[in-house]
C-alpha cells in the first residue's frame, strides 16, 4: 500500500504517542487508560501482630450470673447534723484511711438526691413519708440455679428491701437470708423468676501474683460494667477485721462494685469486690477481694444457718517480733505470742497462758495472729483441737475444745479489786534506763520514767506501764529484774521479754540486756 508522506509521518507520530502512554501507564501501575475505567489502588496497610488474650468469651458466659443489688430502708426522720453515724460505719476500726476506703465505696450511685460529685446525701430525712428509700446500691453474683446470690454486707446492712436487676434489664424482689460483718459478706435469695445463670468459686490456693483477672460490676448505677487486669498482691491486711486476707488487684474498681465477682479466665470466681484505696474517691488501680476460700466457707454457712459459728479460743494475742524471738530462743519469729488469756476462755482453761507462743493448731503451722484467729475461726464451736505452743524454751501440746466466738470480741480485763498498798519510793534499773516503784497492789513495778535515749524507750515503755513479769516469772521489785537478766546472759540470750500492762491491756516487749 502506498502512503504519502504527510500520512505517513501522522500516522508514525500517533503511534509513538500510543506507545508512550502505555509506558507511562505500565510505570505507575495502571492497566489501561480507555474510556470507562478505573485506576487499581495499592492495598490498605495491615500489620501481622501477635494476638493478645481476649476477655469477650469469658464475659458473655458469666455476665448473666452478675447482677446489680439496689437497697431500700424505711428511715426515720433525723436532722441532718453532720454527723458520721448516718453513714453506717461505727462498727469499723477508728482508722480514717479505712472508713474512706467503705464510704467512698459503697455505691450511692444513681438514686436520686445527689450532689455535684456523685455522693448522696444524707440530710433532710424527716421528709420522708415513711416509704422505703434507697440507701446503697451494689453488685452481686448468683452461686446457685435456684436464686441463691452473694454481695457485700456493707451493701445490706441498712436495708429492708431488696431489689436484684439482672444483666438484660428484670428486676426482681429479694430476701436477705443472712450476713457476717467480720468478713463484709451477705447472702440473698431470689425467689421466682425461672432458673438463674451462676458461677462457681475458684481454688484460690492457686492463683498466683500476675495472673489475668476480670471485675464485672455496676459501678456509679451504670449497670454491667467490665474491667480487665491483674493480680498485684496476695495475703492484704488493711485493717478491716481479724480476718483480714486480701487479694490486691488493678483492675478498675469503683463505687457499686461492692460484691461484685473477679473471675479467672477460666470463668470461675477468685474474689468478691469489697474495698479501694482512693485518695481521690476514684479508682487508682488498688482494689481489694475477699478470696474465695473464705467467701465460699462462709456462704455456705450463711446458706445453711443465715449466721456463722466460729470457733473461740479466748486469748490476746500479739505478733513475734525478732527480738521476742531472741529473748525466747525461737528460731523464727513466725507465730502468735499470747498476751493474755480470759479467765471464761477456753485457751486459759486448757492451760494457755501469757507468755506462750502459739506455733500450731492441728499440726498446721501458724505463721502470724492473723494466721491464728483463720484458722481458729475456721472451726466449729466444741471442736476439740491440739493447740501447740512454746513454753520454757521448748515445744508443748495442749488440748482446746473451742468455745463460741461471741457476738462482739471480747477484750480480756482485770475487774479484780485489790487492797492498796502504801505507795512505795522510786527505784532504778539503770541498765535498762527506767525508774520504777512498786504498785500499788503489790503486784508488779509502775514505771515512773523513761531514759529518752535508752531502749526501753526506744520499744514504746512509757511513764505508767506496769511490768508484771520478765521472761515469765512474776516481777514484784526490781531485784526479779535484776536476777531475770543474768539468767537471760548465763544463757546467751540478748533480751529479756518484759510483759507490760497498760489501761488493762497486756503486751510483751522484748528489751536488750547488757553483756560483761
Amino acid at each position: 500500500m502506498n502512503i504519502a508522506p504527510d500520512s505517513y509521518f501522522r500516522t508514525r507520530k500517533r503511534l509513538l504517542a500510543a506507545a508512550a502512554s502505555v509506558a507511562v501507564a505500565g510505570a505507575i501501575g495502571v492497566g489501561a487508560l480507555t474510556s470507562g475505567t478505573s485506576p487499581v489502588l495499592a492495598d490498605a496497610v495491615r500489620v501481622e501482630a501477635p494476638q493478645v488474650p481476649s476477655f469477650a468469651d469469658v464475659v458473655e458466659r458469666v455476665s448473666p450470673a452478675v447482677v446489680s443489688v439496689k437497697v431500700k430502708a424505711k428511715i426515720q426522720p433525723t436532722a441532718d447534723d453532720g454527723s458520721d453515724d448516718q453513714d453506717g460505719l461505727d462498727n469499723l476500726p477508728n482508722n480514717p484511711q479505712l472508713r474512706r476506703f467503705f464510704k467512698e465505696f459503697r455505691g450511692f450511685g444513681d438514686q436520686g438526691g445527689q450532689n455535684d460529685e456523685g455522693h448522696r446525701r444524707f440530710g433532710h430525712r424527716d421528709r420522708n413519708n415513711g416509704e422505703p428509700r434507697p440507701v446503697a446500691q451494689g453488685s452481686g453474683f448468683f452461686i446457685s440455679e435456684d436464686g441463691y446470690l452473694v454481695t457485700n454486707n456493707h451493701v445490706v446492712e441498712e436495708g429492708t428491701a431488696f431489689t436484684v436487676v439482672t444483666n438484660d434489664g428484670k428486676e426482681l424482689d429479694a430476701k436477705l437470708v443472712g450476713t457476717d460483718p467480720r468478713t463484709d459478706l451477705a447472702v440473698l435469695k431470689v425467689d421466682g423468676g425461672g432458673k438463674f445463670t451462676y458461677v462457681d468459686f475458684a481454688d484460690d490456693s492457686k492463683v498466683r501474683v500476675g495472673d489475668w483477672v476480670v471485675a464485672v460490676g455496676n459501678p456509679f448505677g451504670l449497670g454491667g460494667t467490665v474491667t480487665a487486669g491483674i493480680v498485684s498482691a496476695r495475703g492484704r491486711d488493711i485493717g478491716a477485721g481479724p480476718y483480714d486476707d486480701f487479694l490486691q488487684i488493678d483492675a478498675s474498681v469503683n463505687r457499686g462494685n461492692s460484691g461484685g465477682p473477679t473471675f479467672n479466665l477460666n470463668g470461675q470466681v477468685v474474689g468478691i469486690n469489697t474495698a479501694i484505696f482512693s485518695p481521690s474517691g476514684g479508682s487508682v488501680g488498688i482494689a481489694f477481694d475477699i478470696p474465695a476460700s473464705t467467701a465460699k466457707q462462709v456462704v455456705g454457712d450463711l446458706m445453711k444457718s443465715g449466721a456463722v459459728q466460729r470457733g473461740w479460743l479466748g486469748v490476746e494475742i500479739q505478733p513475734v517480733t525478732s527480738d521476742i524471738a531472741e529473748s525466747l530462743s525461737l528460731k523464727s519469729n513466725n507465730g502468735a505470742l499470747v498476751s493474755s488469756a480470759q479467765d471464761d476462755g477456753p485457751g486459759k482453761k486448757a492451760g494457755i497462758s501469757a507468755g506462750d507462743v502459739i506455733t500450731q493448731v492441728d499440726g498446721k503451722d501458724v505463721a502470724s495472729p492473723k494466721e491464728l484467729a483463720r484458722l481458729i475461726g475456721a472451726y466449729s464451736p466444741g471442736k476439740s483441737v491440739d493447740v501447740t505452743v512454746w513454753r520454757d524454751g521448748k515445744s508443748q501440746t495442749v488440748k482446746v475444745d473451742l468455745g463460741k466466738l461471741p457476738a462482739s470480741d471480747k477484750q480480756a480485763s482485770n475487774d479484780q479489786q485489790q487492797q492498796p498498798a502504801a505507795p512505795a519510793k522510786p527505784d532504778t534499773l539503770a541498765d535498762l534506763g527506767l525508774t520504777v516503784t512498786k504498785s500499788e497492789n503489790g503486784k508488779g513495778l509502775v514505771v515512773t520514767d523513761v531514759d529518752p535515749d535508752s531502749a526501753a524507750a526506744d520499744r514504746g515503755i512509757q511513764p505508767g506501764d506496769v511490768i508484771t513479769a520478765v521472761n515469765s516469772a512474776e516481777v514484784n521489785g526490781t531485784e526479779d529484774v535484776t536476777k531475770a537478766m543474768a539468767d537471760a546472759v548465763k544463757s546467751g540470750r540478748k533480751a529479756v521479754l518484759m510483759q507490760i500492762t497498760r489501761d488493762d491491756n497486756n503486751r510483751f516487749v522484748a528489751v536488750p540486756v547488757a553483756k560483761g
